[in-house]
């Protein structure tokens, strides 16, 4: 299998959202997970109010049963988008979310990129 292949693969079973949804979300209590690298968010910003979790800690983090989680972590029922800088890791990350369990975690379709071109907030 290809990358291109996997990435097909795990987009097919999630509802993408652009930066609207990813915002609306956002304000009915859902959590944003920004998993871009240091660089990344040192460059162009942040979202304000998004958890920051670099990719490699993403499963620690988020399970709801592990010892290392974040408090925001609070069950398998909450709302997760997964931003990565483009919209291609985080596909994939919110596919791994689903498998510990979190249902309803989803990816933002382009990433802080499309985030910051819609004109949402950017904190730098």
């Amino acid at each position: 299998m290809r990358v291109e292949e996997l990435l097909a693969a795990a987009r097919a079973g999630l509802e993408r959202l652009g930066p609207a949804g990813a915002a609306a979300v956002h304000a009915e209590g859902g959590l944003l997970v920004d998993i871009r690298y240091a660089a990344l968010r040192e460059r162009d910003g942040t979202i304000p109010g998004a958890l920051v979790v670099e990719r490699n800690e993403l499963e620690w983090r988020l399970d709801p049963l592990c010892e290392h989680r974040a408090p925001e972590a609070t069950g398998h029922d909450l709302r997760v988008v997964v931003i990565c800088n483009e919209g291609y890791a985080s596909s994939l990350a919110a596919v791994s979310l689903r498998q510990l369990g979190l249902h309803r975690a989803t990816d933002l379709a382009g990433g802080f990129q499309a985030w910051r071109a819609a004109g949402l907030p950017v904190a730098r």
